[in-house]
């Protein structure tokens, strides 16, 4: 090869080694840049939270242990084992009553299930049992039987003195997402809503706090933590939350609870009547609750209340009529057990009948309705 070709080679390599070089040291540039740039920002400080913040996150932190998270189960034969298979049928909120393991809920959360599990917050399992249950006024208990370290009772406040517009919190498990706290304000007080069984529940708490399903049965707590109602309804009408949800008032929970767990039931104060159905009363045109019948050796059979009867001929004789319990009126059955659900058995109550066209005062003393 002549040296003319072998200097021509030696410049297109030496070329070719300094193209190569620099892109070589472009792409590193490049590269480095790109580093630089997907490193973290700096963060910037942020600064107190408000004092807003501050009392909704120590109140979630206060309330959430007591907060538990129930699975009703049901129990079904496997076809081809024939074991026993425990069917999860439904999910829903409880709060932890006392250091005993008593935990409260709706009673539409475990209605018609066979067993139920119970998750505390800090996610242990444990079986529960039923204590009792109050149909009428959507309540129920379960125990667990978890050691007195791992519960955390909820502090109970009175739903007494509330004040619309008053600022609310939710603690639940909506969808079966566990301990979401939701926040929002009292809508109204006073108002009514239809139990199980078809009786009123009365003084309910309305509220805009967001509950869903799966809040039912957890607690609504005020500004200090303490609970003021049990979640147990809303108002929707696709299923899910429409800025209106009810809760139990507090100072109900707080009578039924305690017979609940002592008796299995509520204790419930009776005049020692029948009372002929609603639906009587209206075919009569009658503004009361008709006495059908009178319990021998009840307090309404010492001061002779009369029953309805029929005379020789077949012809109905109606009984008295109550029109009025301890002053307050009343209109139905359900609003008779309403007026009578707060008293104690062997109290003297004042009732008010419409006997042959003509009210009478009798002073009656309650007797055991179980």
């Amino acid at each position: 090869m002549s040296r003319s070709r072998l200097l021509l080679l030696g410049s297109l390599l030496i070329a070719l080694g300094f193209v190569a070089g620099a892109s070589w040291s472009f792409l590193l540039a490049a590269e480095r840049g790109r580093r630089a740039a997907a490193q973290p920002r700096d963060v910037t400080a942020r600064g107190a939270l408000t004092a807003e913040e501050r009392s909704l996150t120590e109140l979630f932190e206060q309330a959430a242990p007591s907060v538990v998270y129930i699975t009703s189960l049901s129990r079904q034969r496997d076809l081809f084992s024939f074991n026993v298979l425990e069917i999860p049928r439904g999910t829903g909120s409880g709060f932890v009553w006392d250091s005993e393991g008593h935990v409260v809920t709706n009673f539409h959360v475990i209605e018609g299930a066979d067993a139920f599990q119970v998750t505390l917050a800090d996610q242990s399992e444990w079986s529960g049992t039923p204590v009792g249950v109050a149909p009428e006024k959507d309540l129920a208990v379960l125990r667990i039987d978890a050691p007195r370290d791992r519960l955390r009772p909820i502090a109970v406040g009175t739903s007494e003195d509330l004040k619309v517009g008053q600022q609310v919190m939710a603690i639940g498990n909506p969808f079966g997402f566990d301990q979401t706290l939701t926040t929002g304000i009292i809508s109204a007080l006073g108002r009514e809503i239809t139990s199980e069984t078809g009786i009123p529940i009365r003084g309910v708490i309305q509220t805009d706090a967001a509950i869903n399903p799966g809040n039912s049965g957890g607690p609504l707590l005020d500004s200090a933590g303490r609970l003021i109602g049990v979640n147990a309804a809303i108002y929707s009408t696709s299923g899910s939350y429409a800025g209106i949800g009810f809760a139990i008032p507090a100072d109900t929970v707080n009578w039924v609870v305690p017979d609940l767990i002592a008796y299995g039931k509520v204790l419930r104060p009776a005049l020692g009547v029948e009372l002929a159905p609603d639906r009587w009363t209206r075919r009569y045109g009658i503004d009361g609750v008709l006495v059908l019948d009178v319990v021998p050796g009840s307090g309404a059979a010492e001061v002779g209340l009369r029953p309805t009867t029929r005379d020789r001929r077949g012809r109905v004789i109606l009984g008295d009529i109550i029109v009025a319990v301890g002053g307050e009126k009343v209109g139905s059955s359900g609003e008779l057990r309403l007026a009578l659900e707060q008293r104690q058995v062997g109290d003297v109550v004042e009732v008010t009948v419409l006997r042959d066209e003509r009210e009478q005062r009798l002073k009656v003393r309650l007797s055991d309705g179980n």
